[in-house]
């Protein structure tokens, strides 16, 4: 897996997650199990079935959440005036009047005024590294797009 690049709140967020994952949601789910047992054959138990299937969408998602917090990388933001994890971009498509700014970090990032762009999108990795003022190309599905930086700034 690769690296993820967070901010401290999302690392915090996803290790909460984590512990209610494997305890008390592993709790709630095995208590479910129990009962779904009582009611008889489970060959033919849709309550069962459907406990058997949340904990297996669970127990995928702790093994997801170990892996990525083991691969974390924790940006605090970054001070120079680059595109880097921790950084918030501006940027301008070819071809349009407006600017749209950018978090740029993991797709595990949550934020109130800013969209995320992941470190391991097309365009989060035509930009790292870019300054102001300089035009990078990515490649679409169907085309290549070319995108001004217009500002980087820290996070936060």
């Amino acid at each position: 897996m690769e690296q993820a690049h967070l901010s401290p709140q999302a690392h915090q967020r996803l290790q909460d997650e984590l512990e209610e994952r494997s305890g008390a949601r592993r709790k709630e789910i095995s208590a479910w199990l129990e009962r779904a047992r009582e009611h008889g054959d489970i060959r033919e138990n849709a309550d069962y079935d459907a406990a058997k299937n949340e904990q297996g969408h669970n127990e995928a998602r702790v093994r997801q959440l170990q892996s990525m917090l083991k691969n974390a990388v924790v940006v605090e933001g970054s001070a120079g005036d680059v595109v880097a994890p921790g950084t918030i971009v501006e940027v301008r498509m070819d071809g349009d009047d407006e600017t749209t700014s950018y978090l740029v970090g993991s797709i595990e990032e949550r934020h109130d005024t800013y969209e995320v762009l992941s470190t391991g999108s097309p365009l989060g990795q035509a930009l790292l590294g870019h300054g102001p003022g300089e035009v990078v190309s990515y490649e679409g599905p169907r085309r290549t797009f070319a995108v001004e930086v217009i500002s980087v700034r820290p996070a936060g």
